[in-house]
């Protein structure tokens, strides 16, 4: 049955009526649901709307699903829990405006689910955290998440616009086959972080936050396509088994600022996650990154095991680079594997380019003491191959700097010092060779 709780409001032209009516049942028949009801927010309400919400989501949920729909305006509300088989759908013009007041949010989020299945947040409209401020929360200002998941599955969320999330802006644990595209994002904190999830595709969506874009630990079978992400920390502070990452762009400085560090450069592209203290148990790797273009990134790729923030729990299998051009860079990679030496790397058809005119003198990333600043640093890893290749830094030092391997492989490289010194320094690694020809390694062990 069709079923409307709040009145109509207004006048809508015939086919801005035919397509809300049919978004709504093409949802109802993804949901499971042939026979839902709909509820009709009416916008514009005086205070909080938080209990006529939260009505509305429960009584579709009491029968067995349905589509809370708001109409363009505004609603303010604070924290609201979803159904299972519950879609909330918004239209262009819409805007759910979190409360000001962290004492008006439940689960420390503006929309929480827990033990859902089938559940969708759909439309054109804004979700807007309004930077809550929380003086007992992280960092004694973080608010609550704008969409938090915990043991969801079967998650679809597309279109929606969220800014001002007072932490991050979707926050999942738990959670499994979620499709999440041309979703937009503006300031807060964390764009997407997912921790213990598994199938998740991202696809056109446009992310510019002020803390990491994409982050999380533990996660396997993720695929992120055709995206922009813009952040003043990192692109994708990650750990994933079957990790893809296709026609993407990433690009620096923040346009929304770090609240903490007070600074938007972007730290680096990728930047490998496995918290100790957070039950990490999951090897990350079988990463493919193809066909992207990263611009004044200070970092394109950082794993440091040894000691790295976040990242010495378990450790980097393999990765493959391919077709990537990469501009205004401070480093290329810095890699600092594991004793074991697990970690292998390929990079194919890809030109990295350092900073013209920068200065790079710090020895430090993140408050640990750097190895080495060479442009290309590798230690303790398992094997490296390069296969047409650029790497461009002036000056009278190695540009790429491998020690401590197994295998090594250099096939039409090309080293763009503007010097004539020696563009490569290999030592301690079992077998070199450079486009076919074995190196004179020094050290070897």
């Amino acid at each position: 049955m069709k079923y409307t709780i709040y009145k109509k409001i207004g006048r809508r032209s015939l086919f801005t009526c035919l397509l809300i009516a049919c978004t709504f049942f093409s949802t109802a028949i993804a949901l499971g649901n042939p026979r839902p009801i709909k509820i009709t927010i009416v916008p514009n309400q005086p205070g909080l709307v938080t209990s006529i919400i939260q009505k509305a989501i429960d009584s579709c949920g009491a029968n067995g699903g349905g589509v809370v729909f708001f109409p363009a305006g505004k609603y303010i509300t604070g924290g609201i829990a979803l159904k299972s088989k519950v879609t909330l759908l918004t239209e262009e013009g819409t805007l759910i405006e979190g409360s000001s007041k962290y004492a008006d949010y439940k689960n420390d989020a503006l929309i929480f689910g827990e033990n859902l299945t089938d559940i969708a947040i759909l439309g054109k409209g804004i979700i807007d955290g309004v930077d809550c401020n929380n003086p007992d929360g992280e960092e004694g200002f973080r608010g609550p998440h704008c969409i938090r998941l915990i043991h969801c599955k079967n998650i679809s969320i597309k279109e929606i616009n969220i800014k001002n999330s007072a932490n991050w802006a979707m926050n999942f644990r738990y959670c499994s086959n979620a499709s999440i595209e041309n979703v937009s994002i503006r300031g807060g904190h964390d764009g997407l972080h997912t921790r213990f999830c598994n199938n998740f595709k991202v696809t056109g969506c446009d992310f510019r936050t002020g803390d990491d874009a994409f982050a999380g630990n533990d996660n396997r079978d993720f695929v992120v396509t055709d995206c922009k992400i813009n952040t003043s920390c990192t692109g994708f502070r990650m750990g994933c088994y079957n990790f893809t990452v296709k026609r993407c762009k990433l690009w620096g400085p923040g346009e929304s600022i770090h609240k903490i560090a007070k600074r938007n450069n972007m730290l680096a592209a990728f930047v490998h996650f496995s918290p100790e203290d957070d039950g990490a148990n999951m090897n990350s790797g079988n990463w493919l990154i193809e066909d992207i273009t990263v611009e004044n990134v200070d970092n394109l790729y950082r794993y440091n095991f040894t000691d790295g923030l976040w990242q010495t729990g378990m450790p980097v299998t393999n990765l493959r680079f391919n077709r990537v051009k990469a501009t205004g860079l401070l480093s290329a990679f810095n890699i600092i594997g594991d004793k074991d030496r697990k970690f292998n790397i390929s990079i194919k058809n890809s030109s990295f380019a350092f900073r013209e005119g920068a200065s790079f003198k710090s020895d430090l990333y993140e408050g640990v003491k750097m190895q080495s600043q060479a442009f290309f640093y590798a230690s303790n890893f398992g094997e490296i191959k390069l296969q047409k290749i650029t790497l461009q830094k002036k000056g009278d030092s190695p540009v790429l700097i491998c020690k401590s391997g197994n295998l090594l492989k250099l096939n039409d490289i090309k080293f763009n010092t503007g010097e004539s010194s020696v563009p490569y320094s290999v030592f301690g690694v079992k077998q070199a060779t450079k486009d076919g020809l074995v190196l004179n390694v020094t050290g070897n062990k």
